[in-house]
């Protein structure tokens, strides 16, 4: 089972705009990720690397994860980025373009190589065929301590390029490889996180989608402007009617008489002992968001 971090804002930043780096302290996601890649114009890189490392070692971000997403090891930026990564220790560092588990058992060395706080968590972006063809090794190399991966990350921009694929309203195209990373994520206890929703000014647009993935079974979504913040906070927490039956199940199920039932009818409605653990983690959830007050 994946652990109840809150995840359900995930909002790009780019690291070579110091005001947005700054404005993030105050934004009520969950997360942040601080971009050094497609974010940033090449000629901007350099500088994008040291304000995010150095607003990383500043903190002043309260309770937000931090990650910084870092160039692909093959280009020019790749390992200064890493390096200056590890040495502002955020809680993960983002990788671009996984698309076999080769690229994080590549990382796991370089991690080891640079010795690495132990802290730093790796998350991977998931974005070109190949990772989807892939996607059940590279979940798998999570069993590999050394990677430390914790989370998938949906590109599904560059999914669409790659392919030719549409984005289009309930993304009916993509739906085989959403689930597919999903499960595969599942399958391995990882986090896994939407891919963007573009147009920052059709907020029912993106209310949709985040209900969408929601029901699909994501932790959250990845976010391209502030104003999407609220939406995803909301849509990936569990309405009160869910929590209300989720403590009847819990309930139920400890009471004696039920100690030893596979099944209880609830007003109306069956529930099976395998229900129990769903119950506890909208419990769970909710008083994690409860506890954040947001």
């Amino acid at each position: 089972m994946t652990d109840l971090r809150l995840r359900r804002s995930v909002l790009y930043m780019p690291g070579s705009n110091q005001r947005a780096l700054e404005k993030a302290r105050s934004l009520a996601a969950d997360a942040l990720i601080l971009d050094l890649e497609d974010a940033v114009a090449p000629d901007a890189k350099d500088v994008a690397r040291d304000q995010v490392c150095a607003a990383v070692r500043q903190g002043g971000y309260g309770e937000r994860e931090l990650i910084i997403r870092v160039n692909a090891p093959q280009t020019p930026w790749g390992e200064a980025d890493l390096r200056a990564a590890i040495e502002a220790e955020p809680d993960a560092i983002l990788m671009p373009k996984v698309s076999s588990p080769a690229v994080l058992e590549n990382i796991a060395d370089r991690l080891e190589a640079l010795d690495a706080p132990p802290g730093i968590k790796i998350w991977a972006m998931i974005e070109t065929p190949a990772a989807i063809l892939n996607i059940q090794a590279i979940a798998a190399a999570r069993r590999n301590p050394g990677t430390r991966l914790t989370c998938f990350v949906l590109g599904t921009n560059d999914l669409a390029k790659d392919t030719w694929t549409q984005i289009v309203p309930g993304r009916a195209p993509m739906m085989p490889w959403l689930m597919t990373a999903l499960a595969a994520a599942r399958s391995e206890g990882l986090a896994i996180l939407d891919g963007v929703y573009n147009n920052f000014s059709d907020l029912e647009g993106c209310r949709e989608e985040c209900r969408q993935a929601r029901i699909l079974g994501f932790d959250g979504k990845t976010l391209i402007h502030p104003s999407q913040v609220a939406l995803a906070n909301t849509a990936f927490a569990p309405t009160e009617d869910e929590v209300a039956v989720a403590r009847t199940v819990i309930e139920a199920f400890e009471r004696p008489e039920n100690a030893k039932r596979g099944a209880i009818q609830i007003n109306g409605r069956m529930f099976e002992r395998q229900h129990i653990p769903m119950a506890r983690r909208a419990v769970a959830w909710a008083e994690t968001i409860a506890a954040r007050g947001q």
